[in-house]
């Protein structure tokens, strides 16, 4: 049973990235409730904490289409031990400042801005590293499921231990115990056994190797819609993430243990999407999912931005996560299993660009919005922007399909039905 619904975790390499990112994920989601806490708790400020939200997140909107030229050219498996030696040594910092009281915001954004710029290579590192992982082509899609699982099973976890330390010792003990995380995941990589870097892609301008991406992605409808949906949802649809100590505070009249509750059902959410992911066996009808993620979204988020009552709020913050993950890794999935190998890394700083790139001009949106016409209205706003993506791109979905089967028919995903 575990083989057939997990096929993935035969691979040896990748049962060890699993265990390394399950350990190190649950302290990065700590590090992000404690940095929003901590923010919030010093200024009383929705619009710092957009400001802080686009700093961390901004690097990627400019950087991560180099972080694919890069990445396509060289060892993605040494990149990430780099990049997570580098995040290790700012979570440490972060917690050396915080738990001897010096800390300011400016420190926080100067850190936030150095993650950003950290992020913009490891995401499409690790995207691109996810088929080196798998002994079997045929497990990819199911490996990108359990990532996906994983990640929200830490974002279950993370902010509910987060939340809980932060009432009792501080902040700077979540930032330590995320810093310390790293070694799992470091150790992890360093145990693997990866064959040799080929490289695939031949030398040349890395701005003419950014401009090929850019054309192989928006010429082909198909790549250039799910690329413009996951922008519009990362723009609209995650502002929530900044916006839930204001929520949780000035609506709910709660504290941090509120905050860590609130991402911890989200995670939950996130979670449940993961697993029926995970257990997917084919990725035929994925354009469905695609569709109905952000209709998903926007309803939580409408409900969550109505409610008064934080046992409501919890309930309508599994909605918000089931839709953001599903329109996350389905989107990821179907990238994943229709790129050319040679601009797997270009392709997918293209999908980190118009997600993780997205978010900080949202955050930095959603604070505005929230410090001029509330927390509340500014959520009501983003969910029917995700809710009039949602009906756009289904709209879309009878001509991208007919446009995938032959695809599809030359991958040997389908025969003759359609996709």
């Amino acid at each position: 049973m575990k083989k057939s619904l997990l096929p993935a975790l035969r691979s040896r390499n990748y049962q060890l990235f699993f265990a390394g990112q399950g350990i190190s994920l649950i302290g990065t989601w700590m590090t992000q409730l404690a940095t929003i806490w901590l923010v919030y708790d010093l200024t009383k400020s929705p619009l710092m904490l957009g400001v802080v939200g686009f700093s961390s997140q901004i690097p990627n909107f400019f950087l991560a289409p180099f972080g694919g030229v890069f990445v396509d050219r060289f060892s993605r498996y040494r990149t990430l031990i780099g990049t997570q030696v580098l995040a290790m040594i700012q979570s440490l910092t972060l917690a050396a400042l915080a738990l001897t009281g010096v800390i300011e915001v400016w420190q926080i954004i100067a850190l936030s801005l150095f993650q950003g710029f950290i992020n913009a290579l490891d995401a499409p590192a690790r995207q691109a590293f996810v088929p080196e992982l798998v002994e079997h082509r045929e497990d990819l899609a199911n490996a990108i499921a359990i990532n996906s699982t994983m990640f929200n099973g830490a974002r279950l976890i993370g902010p509910a231990i987060g939340g809980l330390l932060i009432a009792r010792v501080g902040t700077g003990y979540c930032f330590l115990i995320d810093g310390l995380s790293y070694v799992a995941v470091i150790a992890a990589l360093l145990a693997m056994k990866v064959k040799p870097w080929k490289n695939s892609v031949t030398d040349g301008n890395p701005l003419q190797k950014v401009k090929e991406g850019f054309v192989y992605a928006f010429n082909f409808s198909p790549i250039r819609s799910i690329l413009l949906l996951s922008a519009l949802v990362s723009l609209m649809g995650l502002q929530n993430t900044i916006l839930v100590p204001v929520i949780a505070e000035q609506v709910l009249k709660g504290g941090a243990e509120s905050v860590g509750f609130l991402m911890a059902a989200s995670g939950v959410g996130a979670l449940t999407g993961g697993i029926y992911l995970a257990t997917r066996q084919t990725i035929l009808g994925i354009g469905k999912l695609i569709a109905l993620a952000p209709a998903i979204l926007g309803i939580g988020l409408i409900a969550f931005s109505l409610s008064r009552f934080l046992p409501l709020s919890l309930f309508t913050m599994l909605f918000v996560g089931l839709g953001t993950i599903l329109q996350i890794a389905a989107s990821n999935t179907f990238l994943q299993t229709i790129v050319e190998d040679d601009k797997r890394g270009r392709l997918m700083s293209l999908y980190t660009m118009s997600f993780l790139g997205m978010i900080p001009v949202g955050n930095l949106l959603g604070g505005l919005l929230a410090s001029h016409i509330g927390a509340p209205n500014t959520l009501m706003i983003d969910g029917i922007a995700c809710i009039l993506g949602s009906i756009i791109f289904s709209r879309q979905l009878p001509a991208l399909r007919k446009i995938m089967q032959p695809i599809y028919e030359q991958k040997g995903i389908i025969t003759t039905q359609e996709v």
